[in-house]
């Protein structure tokens, strides 16, 4: 079965590969484990050395990585330049920290000595998505090598140039061969490849149904996996806000992207004493929007990444609005060649409407009106997801209270919520499980080791 990039500004197929065989992959399997027979005794200064090499190539490559990026999912060329500069950031900073991270822990016991270390596993399959088809890769690869494993990725259909090209930065860094091996494969291989006792883990960014099929084969065969899945994130604005700046972060973090992230805001929980004002200035600053060809640097909003896709956030809104919901501006597939969508804000939400229930992928916000703070904070809950929430308030006291209160990963007081490398990521409910990043995510996927010397 071929496997295409298709151009969602344009339709335009610009390359299509053959997948792998049943054969082939196996090959790789092979060559990766023999990989990480040596990468595992490697230490911590040469990786480093290595790691860091990956994180140059990019940075003296960024343009042309953000161009593959841009063509290959339509996010804004200003925004694949920030992904691949953001890579290049997760690769400096687990070079820089993974040893102190996985260093032995000692514990005083009955025993002469007794610490916990920290070992690797052996072949970690990542299955990831489209969406940043860079940066969800590298927050894997970069600390999963550095605790010295290797990686096979399975990235998503749509990216596969985005997929080669990961493989060589790490071939052009100077890994040794086949620490990291792209497979070009569909979604049917995976379970066969998880089976594989030689494949210690999986790792998978993306839809829920995705994720419920990568826990449940490596739950039967005892195997540890992480997933980071969907999220319908609250953006939350109490009375006390500066609605301005609310307002205006309200945009950037609903159509950062194109509108497709899983922790981007996508429900606008408002209590109603400020609701009339902050639906105003969002749609003033949502209808200033410069729609278009997502190579122009001044464009702020590219294409939905697929075809399908687009039909299906279509579906979502019209499905929404014939149950009672508003549209307060956009709300329609934009006519020309591409994958367009215009900016939408709907409100007159309830529960059964996609727009209140289900995640959103694309430029889409739901309004929703809030009795006061607790309601707020009830609707936020009212929801399967739980990745991330943005609060908004002039009152850090009540910020901690109500953080406290929000059944999420990741909350974010006056700020969209964002991934960084410092910080755990992750989600709860059907957000999924596990973290990626920091010193936690380091830890998912090492033999965690007690050793006791009597």
């Amino acid at each position: 079965m071929p496997i295409q990039t298709i151009n969602p500004a344009s339709g335009k197929i610009e390359k299509t590969y053959m997948e792998f065989s049943k054969d082939e992959v196996k090959k790789f399997i092979d060559d990766a484990h023999e990989a990480f027979l040596i990468w595992r005794n490697i230490g911590f200064a040469e990786r480093s050395r290595l790691m860091k090499n990956a994180a140059a190539v990019m940075r003296n490559k960024r343009e042309e990585y953000a161009y593959i990026i841009t063509t290959e999912m339509g996010k804004p060329i200003k925004q694949s330049i920030a992904e691949v500069e953001k890579c290049a950031w997760v690769c400096d900073y687990f070079a820089e920290n993974a040893e102190v991270m996985l260093k032995n822990e000692f514990i005083k016991t009955d025993a002469s000595d007794s610490y916990v270390e920290f070992n690797p596993l052996g072949i970690i399959l990542a299955v990831m998505p489209w969406n940043f088809p860079f940066w969800q890769v590298f927050r894997f690869a970069a600390p999963s090598l550095m605790a010295g494993n290797v990686g096979l990725l399975k990235h998503s259909s749509n990216v596969p140039m985005c997929a080669l090209a990961i493989e060589q930065i790490f071939h052009n860094a100077g890994f040794p061969k086949n620490v990291f091996k792209t497979l070009l494969i569909g979604s049917g291989p995976i379970k066969e490849i998880i089976k594989d006792v030689r494949v210690k883990a999986a790792t998978l960014t993306g839809s829920e149904p995705a994720g419920r099929k990568i826990g449940e084969a490596c739950g039967k065969e005892l195997k540890k996996s992480v997933l980071e899945l969907g999220g319908s994130d609250p953006f939350i604005v109490f009375e006390d806000a500066n609605i301005d700046e609310a307002a205006k972060t309200a945009v950037t973090a609903r159509l950062i992207n194109n509108g497709q992230s899983c922790i981007a805001s996508k429900r606008f929980i408002v209590v109603e004493k400020i609701y009339d004002e902050f639906k105003l200035k969002f749609i003033n600053a949502m209808e200033k929007i410069k729609v278009g060809d997502p190579m122009d640097e001044s464009t702020e909003l590219g294409p939905i990444a697929r075809e399908d896709l687009l039909y299906e956030l279509d579906s979502q809104v019209k499905d929404s609005v014939g149950k009672g919901a508003k549209i307060l501006t956009g709300g329609k597939i934009l006519p020309g060649r591409g994958f367009y969508y215009a900016p939408t804000i709907l409100d007159n939400l309830s529960k059964g409407m996609p727009a209140y229930d289900d995640e959103i992928f694309g430029p889409v916000a739901s309004l929703i009106k809030a009795q006061d703070e607790e309601d707020a904070i009830r609707i936020a809950n009212d929801s399967p997801f739980g990745l991330g929430a943005s609060l908004w308030t002039a009152d850090m006291e009540k910020a901690k209270l109500f953080a406290t209160k929000i059944d999420a990963g990741a909350i974010f007081v006056n700020g969209m919520v964002k991934s960084d490398p410092r910080l755990p990521f992750g989600g709860i409910k059907n957000s999924g499980y596990g973290r990626e990043l920091s010193h936690y995510g380091i830890k998912e996927f090492v033999n965690i080791k007690s050793v006791w010397i009597k």
